[in-house]
């Protein structure tokens, strides 16, 4: 049972939930009365958030971090940009991994010429490098730099390490960049919310069960959206560290900011184990702690869940799926219709995959900083046993999610139980859950223990008539399947009384590759770049008048980041901002990319001061509409840019390439009626874009143009009602407003991006 509680709670002894409406039984319960304001210190983030915050005001935090993580689709990007805009060194512990380009495979990937940039920047700026197969980027983090009260940043979105008494944010690279800089992270004290756990896990039920039992609940409602979530109650001393690192990497799914667990002597062993015993600090809330919600979870009752198509939060319980497949899938198949877009040439059907009755899957994953984990493993593992997976169309793949993971499941023999039953045994890698690794066939049904199934994820490319899709389950239901040659199974229904045994750490790999760099630059040593990395291209400031053209208009209820720039084989690119481009959303609308190039160039001439009309003549009328409203309006000095209309872009990945890739394309603007997470936001506010919302459906459509007069004096108003005409037959007035920004978000937005930001304040 998930139980959402109606308004605030109080905690008390860390037990007792009190609705806000029943605060009297605090007096009841404590002997005082319940003082609402100094019980929102109460909770472990506000403590940890206090000590990392350098304002003085805890409403509007500026934070500083402990350390830092990026892998390489991420880091040479944040590399480049902090560079330019004049950093000198690393100032805090920067880890940089290879866990997501890690095939450097032929055909242009080009891969490993990032993997030497990376090092490289290590010895130069003194950083942390771990090589590709080593350990997946979070896992590394949970094995060598989490604490209890550290705070770290990421640039990815599954920066998690709340179950280690770390709050861990991931973000775009901008707040990477700005770190580098010894600037603060900028952010509005969030909410907090509860989860109360209670009870225990029944055999065979696994944290991926747990995580997606909270997700289905949480997600379409946005519950916990930017907000805290901190994980209390009993049932947390249920559970090994392990598996709560299960359960924690998974909130990013929920679109939550960050997450911290209460901690115990399962935490201080954990970190002892990992050599890290000094870093323990008891945490849990105070006597008395206020929270802006609970979710209330009863662990006994979570059964095997299924996270079917195309988004962690389709979440049914597995036997509820298999007592009502036809339905359900049909569903499905539905849902499909939006992202194929009538295109006959691509076959996707998910009801023939139902044999005798029963469902017939086609590929099982277990990988990843959610799959990969040493208890997961060995579970799988021991169901597994004995059995096989057949010789029919059905594979296994597991990928460990540290080479010291790795080592250990050899040695206590789960590896040769694993291949003796079928399955193949990969290294360190995060390429099934961004769409490059083991990649189903057309039409595919895979079933995998990571992060998110998302349209893309799985490697589907729409455009070129291949299509398949990703369940998402837990290690043990997907080792049940495999044992049943791939008909969905869940755990519960084979599993007996085994109890994991103690995990061995063993950093010995570690200490023979990974580079220990920080606070140790070396001196004369110089960026060593491939042919493929290429700087950022120049962006123009903020004009006080703008002309937006709509370049696309995307009316489902959430747009992706995957959609906005898919992931998987387009990561070759990433160090690449204008090749990277050329993808921007080509698996959701493949035109965008030519019609943004084309305002590219009108804004391009106007900044060489040429006129924009003589390479579109349409502009002469547009420009005689706009003299109708503004007529001191001048075409020269009015900056002209594409804009994207989604109802709710942003949610999954922190990749700023979500909003660099729209900006070095000619990008200006994005309007919505909300953004799907706050990294999204972020992303686009560095890359100099406005971040427009509005609250009615949108009246223009792709093609048009909407003029925003004094848009720098709206950003120093209140931005609640920015006036904005679009330009048709008729002039039509809408009403804008952009959310609250910082001072130096809306100086970012001015300068027309964070390098030409941070160029200005080093002149």
């Amino acid at each position: 049972m998930v139980k959402l509680y109606d308004g605030g709670v109080y905690l008390v002894g860390g037990k007792e939930i009190v609705a806000e409406q029943d605060a009297a039984k605090v007096q009841a319960l404590t002997g005082q009365a319940a003082d609402k304001e100094e019980a929102k210190k109460g909770t472990i983030a506000y403590s940890i958030l206090s000590a990392h915050n350098t304002s003085g005001n805890m409403d509007k935090l500026k934070i500083k971090f402990d350390a830092m993580t990026s892998h390489d689709i991420t880091f040479v990007g944040i590399v480049q940009t902090a560079k330019a805009s004049g950093m000198e060194k690393f100032p805090i512990p920067y880890v940089l991994t290879n866990c997501h380009n890690s095939l450097c495979a032929v055909g242009g990937t080009i891969n490993e010429d990032d993997h030497v940039f990376g090092l490289s920047a290590a010895k130069k700026y003194g950083g942390i490098y771990v090589p590709p197969h080593l350990a997946v980027i979070h896992q590394y983090m949970r094995e060598k730099m989490a604490g209890c009260g550290k705070m770290i940043l990421g640039s990815d979105s599954h920066t998690r390490y709340g179950a280690l008494g770390t709050m861990a944010i991931g973000e775009g690279g901008g707040e990477l960049v700005k770190q580098l800089l010894c600037d603060t992270y900028d952010v509005s004290y969030p909410g907090v919310v509860g989860i109360y756990l209670d009870g225990k896990p029944q055999p065979g039920v696994g944290p991926q069960d747990i995580a997606l039992a909270i997700i289905g609940a949480v997600f379409k409602c946005g519950y916990v959206k930017n907000k805290v979530m901190e994980f209390v109650g009993p049932g947390i001393a249920s559970m090994t560290t392990d598996f709560r690192n299960g359960v924690d990497v998974m909130t990013t799914e929920t679109t939550c900011l960050s997450s911290i667990w209460c901690t115990d002597d399962d935490t201080k062993a954990y970190l002892t184990m990992h050599g890290r015993g000094d870093d323990y600090k008891k945490l849990n809330p105070a006597d008395v702690a206020y929270y802006d919600g609970m979710v209330y979870v009863d662990l006994s009752t979570v059964k095997p869940m299924i996270a079917l198509p195309f988004h962690p939060s389709n979440t049914y319980e597995i036997d509820e799926l298999n007592a009502n497949l036809g339905d359900i899938l049909r569903a499905v198949e539905k849902d499909a219709e939006r992202l194929i877009g009538g295109n006959s040439d691509i076959k996707f059907t998910l009801i023939d995959k139902i044999v005798n009755g029963k469902l017939q899957v086609q590929q099982g994953i277990i990988a990843g900083c959610a799959g990969g984990g040493y208890t997961n493993v060995m579970e799988a593992a021991h169901i597994l046993r004995g059995a096989q997976c057949g010789a029919d169309e059905f594979t296994l793949s597991v990928y460990p999610s540290s080479m010291p993971v790795y080592m250990d499941l050899v040695k206590k023999g789960a590896v040769s139980e694993l291949m003796a039953a079928g399955a193949v045994l990969k290294t360190a890698f995060c390429g099934p859950c961004f769409g490059a690794g083991d990649t189903p066939a057309n039409n595919g049904l895979s079933i995998r223990h990571t992060t998110r199934n998302f349209p893309n994820r799985e490697g589907s490319k729409p455009g070129s008539g291949q299509m398949s899709s990703v369940a998402l389950m837990d290690a043990r239901s997907i080792a049940a399947t495999a044992a049943n040659g791939g008909i969905l199974t869940p755990a519960t229904a084979v599993v007996d009384d085994y109890v994991v045994p103690e995990y061995e750490f063993d950093d010995s790999s570690y200490r023979s590759r990974v580079y220990q760099g920080y606070n140790a630059p070396v001196e004369g040593a110089e960026l060593v770049y491939g042919p493929n990395i290429k700087d950022w291209p120049q962006m123009s400031a903020l004009t006080d008048n703008i002309l937006l053209k709509v370049c696309t208009k995307i009316m489902d209820d959430v747009t992706t980041t995957d959609e906005l720039i898919p992931s998987g084989e387009t990561s070759s690119y990433r160090s690449n901002p204008l090749g990277l481009a050329e993808f921007t959303l080509s698996r959701r609308d493949p035109k965008y990319v030519g019609r943004s190039k084309e305002v590219d160039k009108l804004e391009k001439a106007r900044a060489a001061g040429k006129n924009p009309v003589d390479l579109e003549p349409e502009l002469e009328k547009v420009y005689a509409q706009i003299k109708t409203i503004d007529p001191d309006m001048v075409p020269a000095d009015t900056e002209i840019g594409s804009m994207i209309y989604c109802v709710k872009p942003g949610d999954g990945s922190a990749r700023e390439q979500a909003a660099s890739c729209q900006r070095v394309i000619g990008g200006l603007a994005n309007i919505c009626r909300e953004y799907a997470t706050k990294r999204y936001r972020s992303n686009v506010m560095n890359w100099g874009m406005l971040p427009f919302q509005m609250k009615g459906e949108p009246e223009f459509e792709i093609g048009d143009y909407i003029y925003i007069p004094n848009v720098k004096v709206a950003l120093d108003g209140d931005m609640q009602d920015i006036k904005a005409y679009v330009l048709g037959e008729q002039v039509k007035e809408i009403s804008l407003y952009i959310a609250d920004m910082t001072p130096d978000e809306k100086k970012i937005v001015k300068a027309g991006c964070l390098i030409n930001y941070n160029r200005n304040r080093n002149r």
